[in-house]
């Protein structure tokens, strides 16, 4: 009986054990579903709308074939359409069966007659940004209010516009590679095959270089869930009745043995030798002999029936996959979090964290290079304001001292936190909190992108202070809103906040503005008092009887950047110059620079009659509250460095 109960276990085993086995494999089905994409008219670049590629649930893989180096970026749809208005490409959308269709897209062409885009909206009739201080434009389509050129303070003529509109439509092809607005790229040659989870809210760009054709061969893949969950109790329960089976047949054969009648007489056994006590080393007291007993015959012949149960077993279960199990978890309870409230009609964040970390180290890299060539056009390419004049100033001292200091490389990461402009236009701003690590400070930085074709510039950088506290800040996935230069919602404008921190380093208590500027932990206002007081009374050591040395601040040149805090307030950064005045007050005094070689460099001379001016920059970020609050403006970081030496004229 232990036979038949051993052969069913077996054939049952078979049973289950290839049941599961073809759920896994014969009986599942594809694991993927492909559709492909046809381009038929060339163009240099091809845009698969985020609709297609949420055509089917589930993540993405998209398959580009051609000949030479294939390129791939994704990012938000309006950032890529925008990036794409000035040339020709393949836009790829769902038609109404719900299938890919590709439709050359033409660049916009403005309208001779009326001065108007005749197919997209002109870029110059976009608002003004706040944050970046621009002032109001004229409209642009009014053919008799035709606004004067910035250069020449001429009016433009239609036929000038006409013209320029024609230069516009025949821009060179330029690279696609390595702009601010992708949030990842790709490149490889011939072949590229991209993994991608996007939603339906952005788009990717296909191209080669630029100028060639893109690549025509594209494919879009979405997994298929095919789920097999009885296939793991499928095989685990077959091998667990395999190795049922084969223990019923070992005892099935050890029962006949055992039933087994009388056995007939064995052969004589050798006669065993006695022990010779005589023997002596390691072979003394061995009893050996020739051939193993019937019990060591038996527990090998199951140590090895047992064997292939346990291996087949074990490849089994190595199959078995998540998928191939019932789901006993349920679905998990959500945690309520805490939530921020997004206002209503609130456009996306300019960039995402990952995409500023790669920004600010593409930044951080093309400085570094400026840095060690002295090469102030190429720092313009990634720098701004009042940090491109200090860096500026920096490359002309150190081309003529050989000793002088190279200014402070820019940090890139980690960024904590980052505040950016939620934004869907230009100009964008950015705001970053970077750790500087090799010297355990952090510095605060705005950045800007003046349209979808420049990089993001820096344009201003400070170091903060040991004990500032940021005030709440939105979290970098909703991102803020600019803050308008002349903005009444504030208790001091923007525009206005520079001027006024000026007032107070020059008349301290005495200015009207003393009163709303936080003078708790203002380190900088410590530190250029001290200073000055410093300064003034060396200089009248040796030169009050022939001459003066005053110091004035003023705001400076660069339009503040302002973006909003969650209480309504504002992070505003401004810069300030610092001006020493040193001139003789004796009609035959001489103001010589002395052992002040950077006086004398940027200069140009070394004494002069009527004296010299020293300018410094100083950029500043504070935060100002919302109108009604109690709170004071608050200096949260700061940076100062030279700016200029001249003549008195």
């Amino acid at each position: 009986m232990r036979f038949v109960w051993a052969v069913a276990a077996f054939v049952l085993a078979a049973v289950m054990i290839g049941a599961g086995i073809a759920q896994r494999t014969v009986f599942q089905g594809p694991k993927t579903q492909t559709t492909a994409i046809s381009v038929e008219e060339d163009a240099p670049y091809t845009l698969i709308d985020g609709a297609v590629l949420n055509a089917a649930p589930g993540s993405q893989t998209l398959r580009a074939t051609g000949e030479g180096t294939i390129f791939v970026a994704y990012g938000r749809t309006a950032d890529m359409k925008a990036w794409l208005s000035d040339t020709t490409y393949n836009a790829v959308t769902l038609d109404g069966e719900g299938a890919p269709e590709a439709e050359l897209v033409e660049p916009a062409v403005e309208d001779e007659s009326t001065g108007t885009d005749a197919t997209t909206p002109d870029a110059t009739t976009n608002p003004p940004d706040p944050a970046a201080g621009e002032a109001a434009a004229p409209d642009a389509a009014a053919p008799d209010a035709a606004a004067p050129d910035a250069a020449t303070g001429q009016a433009a003529t239609p036929e000038a516009a006409a013209g320029e509109a024609a230069e516009t439509v025949a821009t060179p092809a330029r690279t696609p590679v390595g702009s601010d607005l992708w949030l990842d790229e790709f490149q490889q040659d011939d072949l590229l095959v991209a993994p991608l989870q996007l939603p339906d809210t952005m788009s990717v760009l296909v191209a080669s270089d630029g100028s060639a054709p893109a690549p025509g061969e594209l494919s879009v893949s979405w997994p298929i869930q095919n789920s097999t969950p009885w296939a793991g109790p499928l095989i685990v329960g077959g091998s667990i009745l395999m190795a049922l089976g084969i223990l019923l047949y070992i005892l099935g054969i050890r029962h006949v043995r055992r039933s087994r009648g009388p056995r007939r007489k064995g052969l004589p056994l050798p006669v065993t030798e006695p022990i010779d006590l005589a023997v002596d080393g390691a072979d003394k007291g061995v009893i050996s002999s020739g051939a193993p007993t019937r019990r060591a015959l038996a527990g090998g012949k199951r140590a090895f029936v047992f064997v292939p149960a346990v291996a087949v077993s074990a490849l089994l279960f190595t199959g078995c996959s998540a998928d191939a199990w019932p789901d006993l978890a349920g679905t998990p309870t959500p945690t309520p979090t805490e939530s921020v409230v997004v206002p209503e009609g609130q456009q996306a964040p300019a960039v995402t964290e990952s995409q500023a970390e790669r920004i600010l180290s593409r930044i951080a890299a093309t400085v570094a290079e400026a840095d060690s060539s002295l090469d102030a056009a190429l720092a313009a390419t990634r720098l701004d304001g009042a940090m491109l004049a200090e860096r500026s100033t920096n490359y002309r001292l150190r081309g003529a001292i050989a000793d002088y200091r190279a200014p402070a490389a820019i940090p890139t990461k980690p960024v904590f936190p980052l505040l950016p402009q939620a934004k869907d236009d230009w100009p964008r701003t950015v705001m970053a909190v970077v750790a500087d690590e090799d010297n355990k400070t952090a510095n605060i930085m705005m950045m800007t992108q003046q349209d979808a074709w420049s990089d993001y510039k820096l344009s201003y950088m400070s170091s903060l202070g040991a004990a500032t506290k940021l005030p709440d800040l939105a979290p970098p996935y909703i991102g803020a809103t600019g803050v308008a230069p002349d903005s009444p919602f504030l208790i001091m404008p923007p525009n206005e906040v520079a001027a006024a921190y000026a007032d107070i380093l020059n008349k301290g208590a005495d200015s009207e503005f003393y009163g709303m500027f936080d003078e708790t932990g203002d380190e900088f206002r410590a530190g250029v008092a001290a200073d000055r007081q410093k300064r003034l009374d060396e200089f009248n050591a040796t030169g009050a009887q022939t001459g003066s040395l005053t110091f004035a601040s003023t705001a400076g040149a660069d339009a503040p950047l302002s973006l909003a805090t969650l209480e309504s307030g504002a992070i505003v950064a401004v810069s300030l110059n610092e001006t020493d005045t040193v001139k003789p007050t004796n009609a035959d005094a001489v103001i010589k620079v002395g052992d002040n070689p950077t006086v004398k460099t940027l200069a140009g001379v070394d004494q002069s009659a009527t004296g010299f001016t020293t300018t410094f920059s100083d950029q500043l970020f504070f935060y100002v509250p919302s109108q009604g609050s109690t709170e004071k403006i608050q200096l949260l970081g700061y940076a100062s460095d030279i700016l200029d030496a001249k003549v008195i004229k």
